[in-house]
């Protein structure tokens, strides 16, 4: 099982989307989180460069599609949602 855990920044952003937005939005979420645990397995003892902002694509079940901006705090162990956009 994944350690890692994901966050909005700010903590309240999630609160401003749309129910269906925002399920879809943490189901992404916690498959980035256990994907990226898989990748950085050092976690806190990596040393490498940050993965810098990233980008991922979804869509909700009533068909909208979502542009999510996430940043890898790999040695904090967690994805940062940094902005969510859809159409």
């Amino acid at each position: 099982m994944s350690t890692w855990t994901w966050e909005y920044e700010p903590d309240d952003y999630g609160d401003s989307l749309p129910p269906a937005v925002r399920a879809e939005t943490e189901r992404i979420c916690a498959e980035l989180a256990v994907v990226n645990s898989m990748v950085y397995l050092e976690g806190a003892a990596y040393q490498g460069p940050s993965p810098g902002l990233r980008v991922e694509h979804g869509k909700t079940p009533g068909g909208r599609y979502l542009m999510l901006s996430y940043l890898t705090d790999v040695r904090g162990e967690r994805i940062v949602v940094v902005s969510v956009s859809c159409l």
